[in-house]
């Protein structure tokens, strides 16, 4: 594929895509992330605005109609939050407050206070622990935070193979979606990550305890891992399609627990061959090939999150060389 894109080097020709890319409220919040973590504080503030403009009555971010989800806005609520603290601007606080009010008290949810992923049904999924616990944390909810990925853990975590099933039906008690998907697995992951950042370090019990389940989850990943640096959709299904995404989530996971100093050096090898293999797979437009595609997820394709988290893998990678 032709393109000018082609002569800049590849995390600005990714980034350049993801631009280009029509977005729901999760694609939006992990693009806006991106761009806050690769240190580029004015597009990750145009996002956060944008989320702003699209927030519902109910304090949902970055909605394009009622049945988006539950969890997912959450996602726009770190970079809305830094973006409100850097502009000193009350209407961005007042949004972040606001989808933060959601969560907290009004966000439809299980008796035991874990969030729904869906508006529509009695639903929770892995998705959400990328989506709605560190905004909770970084917004100074640390117990409901944790609380979340505790929900989640007890009704997703399948302890034998070290993964997270996909969907638990509440209403049934039961799995819905049994299988480990991937990126699944990917959002939990970089959302364990994530939310280890952002407690602060007098909960070092708490954050210890995460790291050591997030290290039982690399080990349930990294052992599906391909010999080319890749994985199937569904990790332990070899017949499902090869997948690009959950090298880059996993290799941003690593590079973040390595520099933090919660993980060990032994991931290091691996998360080196996912980022090689990630750039493979990056054309010379700048789309980021072979990740689970948008819309339907159903197929290897290109995706905003596909691109977003190779920008996040970069910055994490550029973080740790600097470290």
């Amino acid at each position: 594929m032709a393109s000018v894109n082609k002569k800049l080097p590849p995390v600005e020709r990714v980034s350049r895509v993801l631009l280009s890319m029509q977005r729901y409220s999760w694609e939006q919040g992990v693009a806006a992330q991106a761009f806050l973590e690769l240190g580029d504080m004015d597009t990750a503030t145009l996002l956060a605005r944008e989320a702003v403009q699209r927030q519902g009555a109910d304090g949902r971010l970055a909605i394009l109609h009622e049945a988006e989800g539950v969890t997912d806005p959450a996602a726009n609520g770190e970079a809305l939050l830094r973006a409100a603290m850097l502009t000193d601007d009350p209407g961005l606080q007042a949004a972040a407050e606001k989808m933060l009010a959601y969560l907290l008290y009004s966000a439809p949810r299980a008796p035991d206070g874990t969030l729904y992923h869906t508006i529509d049904a009695p639903e929770i999924w892995v998705d959400s622990l990328y989506m709605a616990p560190p905004f909770l944390a970084a917004a100074g909810k640390y117990k409901e935070a944790l609380q979340q990925w505790r929900g989640i853990r007890k009704r997703l975590w399948q302890p034998g193979p070290r993964l997270y099933a996909h969907i638990w039906d509440e209403a049934g008690q039961n799995l819905k979606q049994a299988e480990h998907w991937g990126v699944g697995n990917g959002w939990a992951a970089a959302g364990l990550a994530r939310l280890i950042q952002a407690l602060p370090g007098g909960m070092a019990t708490e954050r210890e305890s995460l790291a050591a389940h997030l290290h039982e989850l690399l080990e349930g990943c990294l052992v599906h891992q391909r010999a080319d640096g890749l994985f199937h959709n569904f990790l332990d299904q070899p017949g499902t399609f090869v997948e690009t995404n959950l090298a880059q989530m996993l290799a941003y996971t690593i590079y973040r627990g390595l520099a933090g100093g919660w993980l060990p050096s032994k991931f290091r090898k691996q998360a080196d061959q996912m980022r090689a293999a990630a750039h493979r797979q990056v054309d010379e437009a700048g789309y980021v090939r072979g990740v689970c595609g948008a819309p339907g997820f159903d197929h290897p394709g290109t995706a905003p999150e596909g691109q977003a988290f190779f920008m996040l893998m970069e910055a994490a990678w550029r973080d740790l060389q600097a470290g």
